[in-house]
């Protein structure tokens, strides 16, 4: 019996592991290494470790952790139930582990769309984060997509990082009310549908339009929906926030007892320092509850 499974071994998992190790917690964190920012040459905006490739930040996260016992499965999870006070995590390799407290840190699966080209720039030249990635496309030639109101606060807060914005909204109108203050601001639009992105090996080279007509462009970032990686925490019955992200408290608690989650697939924001953050908190809320069923009255 584990006092807690983590399912998902990046910044979030990793962090609640090393939390709990160090409160002499018996943890094992179960994880495929298919991480969101797998594609990403590096991670942004995490003190003394900016620019820092994510397989070598999970490495040094994953060898710190051998000093406090912390158990690691390569492997993934296929499902979760909860029998009387604990929990029956079934593998991919058709074992079972079982845990008093289940974290939940797999993160968030973008709905990129099934546009040719798109899924090949992503975390390369397409990305979904300007916070993350803006300053190194600053001054370049970008695009944000998306509809509505998302699209086009993406595209004004592009204008930190660059003057030449364009919103392509794939063929869905933009309200007038947000077509007249993107205007304002200088931002073009482009709602015709676009047929491929076109790129040399992952350089976004141009935006290929329905019909015939094309946009260069060096970068693009996009705002669409996100559904959390794992199935789990839905099948448990953890209410998700209309971004499709799984809805917490501050401590990282969902509605169902003894299951939290933390990272990006929960309703804070979406970077890995706070998920690493996020991690810390729900381990030290687990360990609290832990100590009252242990401390007598």
């Amino acid at each position: 019996m584990f006092d807690t499974v983590i399912v998902g071994g990046g910044p979030a998992g990793l962090s609640a592991a090393l939390m709990l190790g160090r409160c002499r917690r018996r943890v094992v964190i179960c994880d495929l290494g298919e991480p969101r920012n797998r594609r990403s040459r590096a991670l942004h905006g995490y003190l003394t470790r900016d620019g820092i490739e994510p397989a070598s930040f999970k490495d040094l996260g994953r060898s710190e952790l051998s000093q406090y016992g912390v158990d690691f499965r390569c492997v993934g999870v296929v499902g979760a139930r909860c029998e009387n006070d604990h929990f029956i995590v079934s593998l991919a390799d058709s074992t079972e582990l079982a845990g008093r407290f289940l974290l939940i840190a797999t993160g968030v699966i973008d709905d990129l769309p099934g546009i040719p080209g798109f899924d090949d720039c992503y975390g390369r030249t397409i990305f979904h984060c300007p916070y993350c990635d803006g300053w190194e496309q600053r001054d370049r030639r970008l695009a944000a997509f998306g509809v509505g109101a998302a699209v086009a606060g993406l595209a004004l807060g592009l204008t930190t990082w660059s003057r030449d914005v364009v919103v392509c909204t794939h063929g869905v109108r933009i309200d007038r009310r947000l077509r007249d203050r993107l205007t304002a601001n200088g931002i073009a639009i482009r709602s015709e549908a676009i047929s491929r992105v076109e790129h040399d090996d992952g350089q976004l080279r141009r935006l290929r339009f329905a019909d015939g007509s094309s946009l260069d462009r060096d970068a693009l970032f996009f705002s669409t929906a996100q559904h959390p990686q794992s199935p789990i925490a839905v099948a448990l019955g953890c209410e998700l926030t209309s971004k499709g992200t799984v809805n917490t408290t501050l401590r990282s608690e969902t509605n169902i007892a003894r299951v939290f989650v933390a990272g990006d697939a929960s309703h804070d924001a979406q970077f890995v320092v706070v998920a690493a953050a996020e991690g810390v908190k729900a381990a030290l809320a687990i360990n609290r509850a832990l100590q009252q069923e242990e401390i007598r009255a």
